[in-house]
């Protein structure tokens, strides 16, 4: 094994373990009952936000964090394949790519449709609100 190698090993735990500790922090702050939601209203007051629209971000930063979370996991499965330079894996790799670029599709949509939400909300409030 070389430096380089060892490098990689230990860098690849570290991540490891980063990785872990992100997804058990997000699967807490999910468990969790949220904060009330409030949105700051031009004279300093606050005002209660809406609970479906903050359910609805939350639902859908849930569904971008795994796919990506399967993004991780097939890259590495590429990464691995294209190391063991065996024919039959480099095939794999094909369909194992393919997959991760259509899953950046759905992320892509995904926020894109957050946007949407964000501003379709946003803009019925102000008109509700004679603004």
């Amino acid at each position: 094994m070389n430096t380089f190698d060892s490098f990689s090993a230990v860098e690849s735990s570290m991540e490891d373990e980063s990785n872990r500790r992100n997804r058990s922090r997000m699967r807490a702050r999910s468990r969790s009952k949220p904060a009330p939601a409030s949105i700051a209203v031009s004279d300093g007051e606050e005002e209660d936000g809406d609970p479906e629209l903050w359910k609805n971000f939350d639902q859908n930063f849930g569904q971008v964090q795994t796919v990506l979370d399967r993004n991780r996991a097939l890259i590495q499965q590429v990464n691995e394949n294209h190391q063991s330079r065996i024919p039959d894996n480099m095939v794999k790799n094909v369909a194992l790519i393919q997959e991760i670029n259509g899953n950046i599709s759905k992320v892509r949509s995904l926020y894109s449709d957050l946007g949407s939400n964000f501003t379709t909300y946003f803009h019925n409030n102000k008109s509700q609100n004679g603004g």
